[in-house]
């Protein structure tokens, strides 16, 4: 068992449990950073796709898993993060200054969607965000001269510096601006989530009554936290048009709201680690599925692409699986793991038993 010896309260809020870490989240870093130079071009497609569904899956788990608010519209923040990029650089604004004003223009959307938003909880939060991803897809199609309307548009190419960071000229390139992005947010995000603005989050998830009682604001504070995870979805959204580079607002369709609360769910709600770990499995696991298929019809002759629906079939009960025997998602799992190796043999199974008991405050709602 490692025994962190502390020497300072500041260890207690330090982003590294210790040194180890810290060198292990280095290698990690430049590992993806070689990256183009190990792999071809389609897998690194499919690493970068990753990388913008984790972002998208930071985003939403600002909402859902750090201040329990669910979301069934955040393909509607997707959308207008693609679509507010791509119109403003159509309109001449360098890509830099586009993509960030892109992630503002959607977190204050967020933001002003969630004051009335925010006062409801639960079925009724999740309808409206609902209700919301429809009338942002109706938006798009009367803003046609904006967005293409049902035609869709094209995002331009990026350019930064005279270097070329297009999807398809410049996979390398772009993957790597993917990748920097990324790791700027996750580092902004751990960073929130040690501050008095992120542990309000968690007091309001946890007990309203107990975080109004703590002298929070809790609107506010749910406000907040929807603007910024709307913000963060918004940046996604502007790399996920830049990734597709011609789309319309069928792209953005409530299946992609639904996969994006697996990414939390399956991932690990409350953690960011989860929303990698699920990003992973929502984006790998059906090109695993393809591949085996292919392998069993090459080598054994099995053929199973006559049988329609097999590859989301299976999909789905590998999801069923994790969402019944696994509720606290891949991370969850992982900390078990970590958990037994540092313990053994004392480790206990009723360690990470599921509590059934609530708040007094919380039962009288």
């Amino acid at each position: 068992m490692r025994v962190v010896f502390k020497t300072s309260y500041d260890s207690d809020i330090d982003l590294h449990e210790h040194g180890r870490d810290r060198v292990l989240m280095g290698l990690l870093l430049l590992a993806m950073a070689a990256l183009p130079f190990l792999v071809g071009d389609y897998y690194l497609s499919e690493v970068t796709n990753t990388l913008i569904w984790a972002l998208a899956g930071m985003g939403l788990m600002i909402a859902v898993g750090h201040t329990g608010q669910v979301s069934l519209g955040h393909a509607a923040f997707l959308a207008i993060g693609a679509y507010s990029d791509a119109a403003l650089m159509n309109a001449g604004l360098p890509f830099a200054i586009s993509f960030l004003l892109a992630g503002l223009l959607t977190g204050l959307f967020g933001a002003l969607i969630a004051v009335p938003a925010v006062r409801m909880s639960g079925i009724y939060l999740a309808i409206a965000t609902l209700a919301m991803f429809v009338i942002v897809e109706e938006l798009v199609i009367l803003f046609e001269p904006l967005t293409g309307g049902i035609g869709g548009i094209l995002a331009p190419s990026i350019e930064i510096l005279g270097i070329s960071f297009d999807r398809y000229a410049a996979l390398s390139n772009f993957y790597w601006l993917v990748l920097g992005v990324v790791a700027l947010v996750t580092w902004g995000y751990a960073n929130l989530m040690r501050s008095p603005t992120g542990r309000s989050f968690l007091a309001v998830r946890d007990s309203e009554v107990s975080a109004r009682a703590l002298g929070i604001n809790v609107t506010q504070t749910k406000s907040l936290a929807f603007g910024l995870s709307a913000g963060v979805t918004g940046l996604a959204g502007a790399l996920l048009g830049h990734y597709i580079g011609f789309f319309n607002y069928e792209l953005f369709s409530i299946f992609i709201s639904i996969n994006l609360l697996l990414v939390v769910t399956i991932g690990g709600l409350g953690s960011i680690q989860g929303a990698f770990l699920g990003a992973i499995l929502i984006s790998a696991v059906p090109q695993l599925i393809a591949i085996l298929r292919d392998g069993l019809n090459e080598n054994l002759g099995i053929n199973l692409a006559g049988i329609p629906g097999l590859d989301t079939m299976l999909f789905s009960l590998i999801l069923i699986g994790f969402i019944i025997y696994e509720p606290t998602g891949i991370y969850g799992r992982s900390l078990k793991i970590k958990y037994w190796f540092e313990v053994f043999p004392l480790a206990r199974r009723d360690v990470f038993r599921r509590q059934k008991s609530y708040l007094k405050t919380e039962r009288m709602k």
